[in-house]
């Protein structure tokens, strides 16, 4: 336990077995969260954050009470997405209290935190890997079903993080169609295999353009190679998003909450059923 207490999530030259062991940080006293689902992708650009809040919007709009745990502590998004990022949480030493969009959706981010949102966080991985961990465990999240984590690429210290700290029901993938991005994909789910955390499904973001005129697809990026990942790993795909102005523009503007899709109903329609 005494090596628990001492791990600085710097497992590259650790020669622990983790995996049998139980690190998970407890939640505030004043929290309730009855689900977590990771949202993640092995490569950063392909719209993870963007899922992420369209997931947590539907699932909102199904009456249940959500939240977002943005851990992407240097470069967060989720916060310009709801239109507060010159939103600062409220709070003492004892707990922080997370930022509540206008539909009702919790949210807590590092861009809460710091003076201006255009201030780097230039911090060594165990220091953001710590300051994920606070957000669940410093934070009072108010009677939460659905707690959406919105991690990093890649496959570092956040995603470690996460699944060693946080009670994880599940992840979603999110890839894009191109050659390079199924690569960068199949990393991210063996690295979840290797944690024993399940993966819900694939959310392949950017799949195509349909034309407004005459309806017809047209695949940007190529032809998809989601289906293959998800033959192989035994996988469902849940989603294919489309490139949409309104999309974009919902984001920019801050506007996301408004943004009602139904591009990820079959990916809540599995999440509310775990």
């Amino acid at each position: 336990m005494a090596e628990a207490l001492n791990c600085d999530n710097t497992c590259g030259s650790c020669n622990k077995d983790c995996a049998s062991r139980d690190l998970r940080a407890s939640l505030h006293k004043g929290s309730s969260v009855k689900k977590v689902i990771g949202v993640m992708s092995g490569k950063g650009g392909v719209g993870k954050s963007f899922v992420t809040c369209l997931l947590a919007c539907s699932m909102n709009r199904k009456g249940k009470r959500v939240a977002i745990l943005d851990a992407d502590i240097t470069g967060p998004s989720i916060p310009e997405a709801f239109g507060l990022s010159e939103t600062r949480v409220s709070g003492d030493e004892n707990a922080i209290e997370p930022v509540t969009t206008d539909g009702g959706i919790q949210l807590m981010s590092m861009d809460f935190l710091l003076e201006n949102n255009t201030d780097p966080v230039i911090w060594r991985g165990p220091g953001i890997a710590g300051a994920v961990k606070q957000f669940w465990t410093d934070v009072i999240w108010h009677d939460v079903d659905y707690l959406f984590v919105d991690m990093p690429p890649g496959t570092g210290d956040v995603p470690l993080t996460v699944f060693q700290s946080l009670p994880v029901d599940g992840i979603i993938v999110v890839s894009s169609p191109q050659q390079l991005v199924r690569v960068i994909v199949e990393k991210a789910v063996k690295m979840a295999n290797m944690m024993s955390v399940p993966i819900i499904g694939l959310v392949e973001n950017m799949s195509y353009v349909q034309c407004p005129s005459c309806g017809e697809v047209i695949n940007v990026y190529g032809k998809s190679n989601i289906e293959a990942v998800a033959k192989n790993y035994h996988l469902p795909v849940l989603a294919k998003i489309p490139i949409e102005e309104k999309s974009s523009a919902a984001i920019d503007l801050g506007t996301v909450e408004e943004l009602d899709v139904d591009y990820v109903d079959a990916v809540v329609e599995k999440l509310l059923h775990l």
